[in-house]
């Protein structure tokens, strides 16, 4: 896999005349990113060629990119994406893509846990609620971390086996 999530700009000269032409460019800064798209242009197969968009991307773990998205959004993105991998992902997609709402979630991170049981267990007898050995073994704890994400209190997302990372909707 690759350590750099890149975009793959196609000449629209040469798609609407039935030819692929394009390349893949790293998402690193938008001017580098604009000579890329500047010398692929120069070398199309059609003359005069001025058009681009973006037909392809990979290394954004999910994350949609429109065709004609800003290099400025892009690589904002992909910053966002190499930081928090497919967590950042998953935030970005449950925020309708909005970057700044997901990069805000990481304020009310609650953290990395193997499952929100674990989780809805730790917060309550870190709240220093007193439960009784004898009753410790009927509470679902599962149950409870269930109504708390039904109830708007947490969000969690799954990222791998026994991998959940869950943040407080407030």
């Amino acid at each position: 896999m690759r350590d750099t999530p890149r975009i793959y700009v196609a000449c629209l000269a040469a798609y609407n005349n039935g030819r692929l032409h394009g390349a893949w460019i790293d998402a690193t800064e938008p001017d580098e990113m604009m000579q890329g798209v500047r010398a692929m242009l120069a070398a199309s197969p059609e003359p005069g060629a001025e058009e681009w968009s973006i037909h392809d991307y990979e290394g954004f773990e999910g994350a949609r990119i429109s065709e004609y998205a800003s290099f400025e959004t892009v690589c904002a993105l992909a910053d966002f994406i190499t930081e928090h991998g497919s967590l950042g992902a998953k935030l970005y997609r449950e925020f309708g893509d909005d970057l700044e709402q997901a990069h805000a979630a990481f304020e009310d991170y609650a953290g990395e846990y193997r499952s929100a049981a674990d989780f809805a267990e730790e917060v309550t007898r870190d709240s220093g609620t007193e439960i009784p050995a004898s009753l410790d073994y009927y509470i679902d704890w599962t149950a409870l971390a269930r109504d708390m994400a039904m109830n708007g209190e947490i969000m969690v997302f799954q990222t791998g086996f026994d991998e959940v990372h869950i943040f407080w909707s407030r």
